[in-house]
């Protein structure tokens, strides 16, 4: 399989006035394309920052970040920022919708940066909600949508620019129950599809929906292996 991640002895160093935090100490990670990984750790173990760091949200302070084949380890804001919308899809907790903008504008957004025209817009975001089973909520606002199809709607645009990777910061974070397990099942059936899925939860029953389960202490990997028990549920698909 092809490696989409090589991370080679990534650290990440913060000076807070004198005080020096050590969030990531020498991480060496390799994540092949088309797999399905957890991150797991207790606050303060440097589970976010990492993800930063593969999001291109933030740059190491030593150690090599290979992403798809480019040296992404020190590149400028502006370059960061074009990685980002071509190689990652992020889906966040708090969903990250513009509350005035409808279903498909949300969509659409990833898409003015790449400078489709507006029809092309219109139809790559309609395909990617049909996708995610929400078609006909296209022209709601994210207030008329529950919150399970605000984190679809979140799920939608992150795919919408075929990103190498999907993101998921907490992606159930803010969901009950039922609805968290329908977007588990979102998930399974978009890694089904043949995409790489790297997802941070503090979760276990979350977490073993991935097929590999990394665990993050101080900054350091404490351990990295496959998932025995592949959690699957037959939820119908809605909330």
């Amino acid at each position: 399989m092809s490696k989409i991640i090589e991370m080679k002895e990534i650290s990440r160093i913060y000076k807070m006035g004198s005080e020096v935090v050590r969030a990531l100490q020498s991480i060496t990670i390799d994540i092949n394309k088309g797999e399905y990984v957890a991150f797991m750790g207790p606050s303060g173990s440097g589970k976010s920052t990492l993800m930063n760091i593969i999001g291109c949200l933030d740059t190491p302070t030593s150690g090599t970040y290979i992403l798809n084949g480019h040296d992404v380890s020190h590149l400028t804001e502006n370059e960061l920022a074009e990685i980002r919308n071509k190689e990652i899809g992020f889906v966040f907790q708090t969903f990250n919708l513009l509350p005035r903008a409808s279903a498909l504008d949300n969509v659409a957004l990833p898409l003015i940066y790449a400078g489709y025209s507006r029809s092309e817009r219109e139809e790559k975001a309609m395909q990617a909600l049909a996708n995610v089973g929400l078609a006909d909520r296209a022209h709601h606002r994210p207030n008329e949508l529950s919150g399970g199809q605000r984190q679809r709607v979140a799920i939608a645009r992150a795919l919408v620019n075929n990103p190498s990777i999907i993101l998921a910061d907490e992606p159930t974070g803010n969901l009950d129950s039922k609805t968290s397990y329908d977007i588990m099942d979102l998930f399974q059936q978009l890694h089904d599809q043949g995409n790489t899925i790297i997802m941070v939860t503090h979760e276990d029953d979350i977490a073993h929906y991935s097929h590999r389960i990394v665990r993050l202490r101080d900054g350091l990997i404490e351990s990295d292996e496959p998932n025995e028990a592949v959690r699957t549920t037959t939820a119908e698909v809605g909330g």
